[in-house]
This record gives structure tokens, sequence and C-alpha cells, in this order.
């Protein structure tokens, strides 16, 4: 159950990969980025392109290796707890936050919430086993 919940958020890390490598104006646009020719365009690439990609591949591992579900799943929590914790900061920062930001705080909190509550329940049932 660990490695699918992990292989589908690796795997929407890779869609979001491809559509902001491929489609970075469209992408930039619908997160309210505007793109400067020249560095801003090589930023979001390496930013939202490349690290997308290695966390989709970060997620993706434990289809091949079972001994990574549990870094896999550690790595999910810590990042998304981060991102959870400055997008709720930066919606009590900022105005004229569109939906589309709501809808990808909604993702993170779930993808959070889902992680840190299959690790307790492993960590329960481990502890639960060695005893």
């Amino acid at each position: 159950m660990i490695r699918l919940f992990l292989a589908v958020v690796g795997s929407l890390y890779l869609l979001l990969a491809l559509w902001c490598s491929f489609a970075p104006a469209t992408t930039s646009l619908t997160v309210g980025f505007a793109l400067k020719p020249g560095s801003g365009q090589s930023e979001f690439l390496v930013v939202y392109g490349g690290l997308e990609l290695a966390l989709g591949i970060v997620f993706l591992w434990p289809l091949y290796q079972r001994e990574v579900v549990r870094y896999a799943l550690v790595v999910c929590i810590i990042m998304h707890g981060c991102l959870v914790l400055f997008r709720t900061i930066g919606f009590f920062l900022f105005e004229g936050i569109e939906s589309t930001t709501y809808s990808l705080a909604l993702g993170e909190w779930l993808i959070f919430l889902i992680s840190l509550g299959v690790c307790l329940t492993q960590h329960k049932s481990t502890t639960t086993s060695a005893k």
C-alpha cells in the first residue's frame, strides 16, 4: 500500500516535471509567475522541471528497491510538511491568491497528511509487533 501511494505521488511529480519543462509559459502563468527571458526561463526549467523530476524519481524508487520505502516516505513527509508550512504562511502574508494555488495547497495537505498517517500507522504496527 505504501509503495502504491508513493508511486502515485512520484507519477504526479513526473507529470509536473514534464508540464514545467515542455510548457513553461503556461505552467508559470498558471501559478502566477512571469518568466523573464533567459535567466527566468532557465531557473524555472531547472527548479520546477529538474526538481520535480528528482522528486518523482525518489518517490518511484521503492517500486524497484523495497528497502527504500521508509526513506522515500520520510522524504515525502519532510518535503510536504515544509510545503504545507510555507504555503500556510503565504496565505496569511499575501492577498490575491488564485484558485490554482488553493488547489495546490489542498494536494500538498493531502499528501502530507496521508504520508504522515501511513508512517505513524506503520511505526505503531512495527512497535506493537516488536513487543
